[in-house]
């Protein structure tokens, strides 16, 4: 069954396409099976991928708007993943779906029965607490919050934090962080570390060990069609996404462990 992990921050340019794009082709070439859904109409994640958004007969907006088949939609990427694709045509979806019942659960309800073909879902949120965020929160087990380590950043985490709280009080009781990620990081600094810093004492082992650092191989490899992995996965931005992969799989290593534990006490506890 797999593990949905949303992408998300509100604040644009903190590199979620890219850790979606670049943590989707991390993972599948551990190898695991791995669905990246790109729900933000720039259509980013589907062009790093490798697949032209242009060229799309169906996307994630006709699967939300009730037109297309999730299965029947996804594409596959040339680095052994699974795409679900989007483009600009998600804005209109978004207005379409603002009048419609039960609108933040489309999602949910579309991947639902993907859930067994995979071992990770990962969604491309919009730079914006918008409905598709709201889709992808609610569908989701938990998220990943890339983030540059600058003041306005740290604002705009609170903001993210009171969303999600809200959201698991009414929508989605499940869901929690998965990890604060540090993207573009400069450790030359003396601010970044200092907000690196304050991240590491609020959020204790939610922060990623693995630091992205700002990188010219990491910047460039959308303009092939390809995640850094697939780019050079030997530089800086590659070694750090391979990291990151790493410990995305020890969580859920973890997670599994004390599931399975669980299971065990409540079987002994069970009278004959």
């Amino acid at each position: 069954m797999a593990r949905i992990i949303a992408v998300a921050n509100q604040k644009g340019g903190v590199g979620k396409t890219t850790t979606a794009v670049n943590l989707a082709a991390a993972l599948a070439g551990t190898p695991k099976r791995v669905l990246l859904v790109d729900l933000d109409p720039q259509g980013n994640a589907t062009m790093g991928s490798g697949i032209d958004k242009r060229q799309l007969e169906d996307s994630i907006c006709d699967v939300l708007l009730g037109e297309a088949d999730a299965a029947a939609t996804i594409v596959q990427a040339p680095e052994s993943f699974d795409l679900l694709p989007g483009n600009i045509d998600l804005t209109a979806a978004e207005i379409r779906l603002m009048s419609e019942d039960a609108r933040e659960q489309r999602l949910k309800r579309a991947l639902e029965p993907l859930r067994g073909n995979y071992d990770f879902i990962i969604i491309d949120c919009p730079p914006a607490l918008s409905l598709l965020t709201l889709n992808a929160l609610t569908a989701a087990d938990s998220v990943i919050v890339p983030m540059q380590c600058e003041y306005y950043a740290l604002e705009g985490l609170s903001a993210l934090m009171e969303t999600i709280d809200a959201l698991k009080a009414q929508l989605n009781p499940s869901l929690e962080i998965e990890g604060v990620l540090r993207t573009m990081f400069d450790v030359r600094n003396n601010l970044a570390n200092a907000v690196s810093a304050d991240l590491t004492t609020h959020f204790g082992d939610r922060v990623f060990r693995t630091i992205v650092p700002r990188n010219v191989r990491l910047a460039e490899a959308p303009s092939f069609g390809q995640s850094i992995v697939g780019y050079d996965k030997a530089s800086r931005g590659g070694i750090a996404y391979l990291g990151l992969a790493g410990e995305v799989l020890r969580r859920q290593r973890e997670r599994d462990q004390a599931a399975a534990k669980t299971a065990r006490a409540a079987t002994a506890e069970t009278p004959a």
